[in-house]
């Protein structure tokens, strides 16, 4: 008796420590939101800040992951619905899609050529696991469309998720460094660089640069997500 006691007291102890981070999670990110808003460090943007946070503290509690994650699941679920809401602008510079899709498409098949590629090459130089390895090929592409193709090509979900947050944060961080050795001048150029290599977070970038090369960025990372999803059964047969 004592022991489905202490059990069943357990499992209250354990709601509620993931409710609280789940509330936790919430409330940085609007705290870092508002400070990135007010001094525009790259350091505070809440893809960087919160998660750092929020390391140190489940570290310093030993909050076991399966309980952190058993309620803040739902806003990895959110990515579907943030990912459809870019559809929005979209339509409304369809006029822009008709006029450049040649050079959208381009870029779009460069990008997934160099992505896939490059993390490939990366992969077997350094002679990493077969799950790492499809893992990585997924990394350049919005996380709901990168987690539908690890699906196909039978990669772990959690280090997809990883290697998608971590690209897009690097794309971010060092995508205008990039801008300003590289002379890419028109809006459309600009736009693309970060919707194809940083996916959402790059196109959060390109937003604070112009409407335009937002909305590029949505449709270059929109396409190729759609595009990596239908490639998904022929990437399975890569050697790995």
């Amino acid at each position: 008796m004592n022991a489905f006691y202490s059990s069943l007291f357990a499992d209250d102890a354990a709601r509620l420590i993931a409710a609280g981070c789940f509330i936790l999670t919430v409330a940085l990110y609007f705290a870092a939101k508002a400070l990135y808003a007010r001094y525009r460090s790259p350091w505070l943007t809440p893809l960087v800040a919160v998660p750092v946070v929020l390391g140190v503290l489940v570290l310093a509690l030993h909050i076991p992951y399966p309980v952190y994650f058993q309620d803040t699941r739902w806003l990895m679920w959110l990515l579907g619905p943030a990912t459809v809401a870019f559809a929005v602008p979209i339509y409304e510079y369809r006029d822009l899609l008709k006029r450049h899709w040649i050079s959208l498409a381009v870029g779009v098949t460069v990008g997934i050529v160099v992505a896939v590629g490059g993390s490939l090459a990366l992969a077997k130089l350094l002679h990493l696991s077969p799950e790492l390895q499809r893992s990585l090929m997924t990394r350049s592409i919005s996380t709901p469309f990168a987690l539908a193709v690890s699906d196909k090509i039978h990669a772990p979900r959690d280090l997809t998720a990883l290697f998608v947050i971590a690209t897009g944060v690097c794309g971010m961080l060092f995508g205008e460094l990039v801008l300003g050795l590289v002379p890419l001048r028109t809006r459309l150029a600009r736009g693309a660089l970060f919707g194809a290599a940083a996916h959402g977070v790059g196109t959060a970038k390109a937003r604070e640069l112009g409407s335009e090369e937002g909305v590029v960025a949505s449709l270059t990372m929109m396409i190729a997500g759609v595009v990596m999803v239908l490639l998904a059964p022929a990437l399975g047969f890569l050697p790995i």
